[in-house]
């Protein structure tokens, strides 16, 4: 045999046991290998239900701060990042705005998991309308597949509050997890069916999606409704969001995935924000309960984390940093979307970009600091 003709045949053979290899593996693993990395544009990818809009309300703008330019070092730090989008609202209007690599005011991007907060206000919302009793019902009352030895005394607290000790496998790195399956799989609903309770719950704080997830399929056997319009029902019409969002589903018509991959844009966002300065209110209608709210944005400090200590960094759904000593609460999302909250600012900051800083402190990814160090200078030139 030839050589060209002997190295052809071992091509063949590679490519063949290739493509083998791959039509052998899961159908989520598959598109995980085509697409490689998750990004803030998936939802192209995807099936999406519309979360609709109603009368848009738009912000208003100061101009205060209209030849504001960030320093270079500020600015060298965004495209380290690169950041797509840097919006900072004080006292209901928009005093500094600015977009990179063409994306824009009206851009849709995903949340990723700022789209537990969503979840977590929606578990309110149920609560207020009736649907839930309380967040100390089980889950087991909602879902029924939960209905088993191990599951049933798993209560709603426990899981907005990431301590139901759930055996979900929160790992991103790798092709065969439940995060990967969830994510580009298509029946994340027997995934959750799946999960077994394999720790103590209500006592050690551990960040799972699958919590966010599970309390979604509360939502939607309790109202009767997809999460989606519901979300549209109670609080993106409402708040008067100015674009539709779109909400990831694991299949055509499907189910939202919904702990992460609800998309809007930078000022839609920020409106989640401000209904936490608001304590529930908007335009004088209240549609969350204040003590909701609170709760929310509140450290479940009776909570361990991993070291043995008080968590004082997570609420329901909601993270919680601090600025100058002050609260922050904020959503967060990996590659390092952002919505922060600055009570005393009266203030909401939306970061939306690529990729965040790998390093944390305090359970805070360290390009949070920067974010919040950056609005502050900005709110400073403000108030000059």
């Amino acid at each position: 045999m030839k050589k060209s003709t002997k190295r052809i045949v071992i091509a063949g053979a590679i490519v063949a046991v290739i493509l083998v290899a791959y039509f052998s593996l899961p159908r989520y693993a598959q598109r995980a290998l085509i697409y490689q990395k998750v990004g803030i544009d998936d939802y192209t990818i995807f099936h999406n239900r519309e979360v609709a809009v109603g009368t848009p309300q738009e912000w208003e703008t100061d101009t205060k701060l209209a030849n504001y330019n960030l320093d270079a070092a500020a600015l060298e730090k965004f495209n380290e990042w690169q950041t797509i989008a840097f919006l900072v609202i004080k006292d209901k209007k928009v005093i500094f705005e600015q977009y990179w690599d063409g994306y824009g005011p009206q851009s849709l991007t995903n949340s990723f998991s700022m789209a537990k907060s969503i979840v977590g206000f929606l578990v309110g919302a149920a609560i207020d309308d009736g649907f839930i009793q309380s967040i100390d019902e089980p889950v087991a009352n909602f879902v029924k597949e939960f209905d088993t030895p191990t599951t049933k005394e798993l209560t709603l607290r426990q899981v907005l509050t990431m301590s139901s000790g759930l055996n979900w496998d929160e790992s991103y790195g790798s092709l065969f997890n439940t995060t990967t399956e969830a994510y580009y799989g298509t029946a994340i609903k027997e995934l959750i069916y799946s999960l077994q309770v394999v720790e103590k719950p209500g006592f050690e704080f551990k960040y799972l999606s699958g919590n966010t997830q599970l309390l979604a399929m509360v939502i939607e056997q309790a109202t009767g409704k997809k999460v989606a319009d519901y979300a549209a029902e109670k609080f993106w019409r409402p708040m008067g969001a100015v674009n539709p969002a779109l909400w990831c589903l694991d299949s055509e018509n499907g189910t939202e995935k919904a702990y992460c991959c609800f998309n809007s844009n930078a000022r839609d966002f920020a409106r989640w924000g401000q209904l936490v300065l608001n304590q529930g209110t908007w335009n004088g209608d209240t549609l969350l309960s204040p003590e909701y709210v609170r709760q929310s944005v509140s450290p479940a400090a009776y909570l361990l984390d991993e070291t043995g200590n008080p968590i004082d960094y997570y609420g329901f759904q909601w993270w919680i940093q601090h600025l100058d000593g002050n609260p922050v609460p904020y959503m967060r999302g990996i590659l390092g979307q952002y919505v922060f909250v600055l009570p005393h600012e009266n203030a909401v900051v939306v970061r939306l970009g690529h990729k965040r800083s790998e390093e944390r402190k305090n359970h805070h990814t360290m390009d949070s600091f920067f974010y919040l160090e950056t609005a502050k200078q900005l709110l400073d030139a403000y108030s000059e």
